[in-house]
């Protein structure tokens, strides 16, 4: 089977109407197989960076779907010689029908690696983390039955998963969006200003403090992620000063009793969650990861346009 191609590097790559179809896809693939979707297609997954649930999940969807798959790790590539990003990615668009990268360096770079002939998937860059997002809005779809008029807490470092989270809720409608980081590590102003350009057709909004301090009521998503993002470290010594308040507690609980809690994982019990909450009857944590899987096969059919 021949296949098309399109590339997800940013959230902003997908149109409205087909971030919707892709959580929708991801939802129904969550309860019904697709075995031969991908049927004769060779996906390639490159990591750089570890990952337990990202490279996991793309792994598992490219096989439950049909393909067929070739696991590249951090010295595998002629990159290690001195072989150009544009090079490598001319030949290996040549022979993959899709390739799954994550590097945690600049998006750039992911552009210059991604050649016309492939499909290919951003598994989170230094500024960027699209798939994660696509995995989240597949688990509130799942669990709460829509994104559309959600109203979802961040609390912890506007890091790349902030970004995509940010940048997604912002298709969808009605959606409120209450970001508290603390101070110089926030959200990236350009991506805010992105987000109610959106915002201004779908009706999002979104609001950015450092501290804890007159949170709104009724939350339906309270949502962390580690505080020591994949391949970064912090100048200041004593950031972890900074983020000690704001720890997710079940305290948070009081103003939005109805909210469930999500976390990207791996998550540090006692440092941005406490045991108490991640463990607790509001998680849905591990769901979210699952989720993570299904979402994957519908990036890929998305990617593949199949």
């Amino acid at each position: 089977m021949t296949y098309l191609s399109r590339h997800l590097i940013s959230i902003d790559d997908m149109t409205e109407p087909a971030l919707r179809a892709t959580v929708a896809r991801g939802v129904d693939l969550s309860q019904r197989a697709e075995p031969t979707a991908l049927a004769g297609a060779v996906v390639g997954i490159y990591f750089k960076k570890t990952s337990t649930r990202t490279r996991t999940a793309f792994t598992t969807a490219a096989l439950r779907l049909g393909a067929d798959v070739i696991a590249y790790g951090p010295q595998d590539l002629q990159l290690n010689t001195g072989e150009t990003l544009r090079d490598t990615g001319r030949v290996l668009g040549r022979m993959l029908d899709a390739l799954v990268v994550r590097t945690a360096g600049p998006t750039a770079e992911l552009r210059e690696l991604a050649d016309e002939r492939l499909a290919f998937v951003n598994a989170m860059s230094e500024e960027e983390h699209p798939t994660q997002a696509l995995a989240d809005l597949t688990a509130m779809q799942r669990r709460l039955g829509r994104v559309d008029g959600l109203r979802v807490l961040y609390v912890g470092e506007g890091n790349n998963s902030a970004t995509a989270l940010a940048l997604a809720l912002s298709r969808f409608k009605d959606v409120h969006l209450e970001i508290r980081t603390p101070q110089g590590y926030g959200v990236p102003a350009g991506v805010l200003e992105r987000t109610r350009g959106y915002g201004v057709n779908t009706g999002f909004s979104v609001n950015e403090a450092h501290d804890l301090e007159n949170l709104p009521r009724d939350f339906d998503v309270i949502y962390t992620t580690r505080w020591q993002t994949t391949g970064t470290t912090k100048a200041d010594p004593r950031w972890r000063e900074q983020f000690a308040p704001f720890q997710v507690q079940q305290e948070l609980w009081a103003r939005s009793p109805g909210a469930v809690f999500m976390h990207d994982l791996p998550a540090h019990r006692g440092d941005e969650v406490t045991g108490e909450v991640l463990d607790g009857p509001a998680s849905i944590a591990f769901d979210q990861a699952e989720m993570k899987m299904y979402s994957a096969m519908a990036v890929l059919c998305w990617a593949l346009k199949a």
